[in-house]
């Protein structure tokens, strides 16, 4: 039987333990099948003993180039070693809500699959545009297309000439990969968040319907959305605050702690 690997990146100070504890313990109950655990991480303090956990391969980036703009880092998933590790992947950023069914991200056909994050992405009557690859949730095979490491680590600046993040860089290797079907992936911000006036008295609507994956990205992070002391937690003109009752249910559930 072919493995499954649920696949996450820590590294820095950005996301601590309970991050991956959460997600970690979220996909457990959102699948049906099992499913190897595994955070590529330069620190595993404080993770679950069921969290496998293996350094991030070499990208050839200097330590202050972590953390340039995207998240250049997860080219190493494309590593043609990857540890030793076969099987079907499905990469997760950290700030990503695991609302049901992974056991879907496994099932659905094709090499390459992420999510679309065109700018139309999760907004209501605006038009469709052409789809752009979105790397918060995607699924592969690792140990194929190890060219698009190795080309990167050969000339990490000409990649950085023509691509401001990685997801672009990555949208340029794979032309023909798939993408999630619509509603699988939605977004935060585009999706639950109350429009402007209504956001002073309302909290963010909870996902449902085919929402499987609830992405946060960019700010607010999930974390922003529980912690104990009255605060704005959006950005003006949005005027989120204070703590969001089925986040918080949702991160307590799953093990996370409550900040102060």
């Amino acid at each position: 039987m072919t493995d499954r690997l649920i696949v996450c990146m820590k590294y820095g100070r950005a996301y601590p333990a309970d991050y991956v504890n959460v997600l970690y313990n979220a996909s457990r109950k959102a699948l049906t099948r099992p499913a190897r655990f595994v955070c590529l991480t330069d620190d595993a303090t404080g993770l679950l003993p069921g969290i496998e956990t293996f350094p991030i391969p070499e990208t050839g980036l200097a330590p202050e180039e972590w953390f340039r703009p995207g998240v250049w880092p997860k080219v190493s998933l494309f590593d043609r070693q990857f540890h030793g590790l076969r099987g079907r992947a499905l990469f997760i950023d950290l700030d990503m809500v695991i609302v049901r069914d992974l056991d879907a991200f496994f099932d659905l056909p094709g090499t390459v699959i992420g999510t679309n994050a065109s700018p139309s992405w999760g907004k209501p009557g605006q038009a469709a545009e052409a789809p752009e690859f979105g790397s918060m949730i995607f699924a592969w095979n690792p140990g194929q297309h190890p060219e698009v490491a190795e080309d990167f680590r050969a000339d990490k600046q000409a990649v950085w000439a023509r691509f401001r993040q990685e997801q672009q860089y990555l949208h340029s290797r794979f032309p023909d990969a798939g993408f999630w079907p619509q509603g699988w992936v939605a977004s935060f911000k585009r999706s639950l968040r109350r429009p402007i006036g209504l956001d002073l008295v309302l909290d963010p609507k909870a996902p449902s319907g085919e929402t499987r994956v609830l992405a946060f990205h960019g700010r607010p992070r999930p974390i922003d959305l529980i912690r104990g002391k009255p605060y704005f937690w959006d950005r003006f003109p949005h005027m989120g605050h204070g703590r969001v009752r089925w986040m918080a249910e949702y991160w307590t559930s799953n093990g996370g702690t409550i900040p102060a």
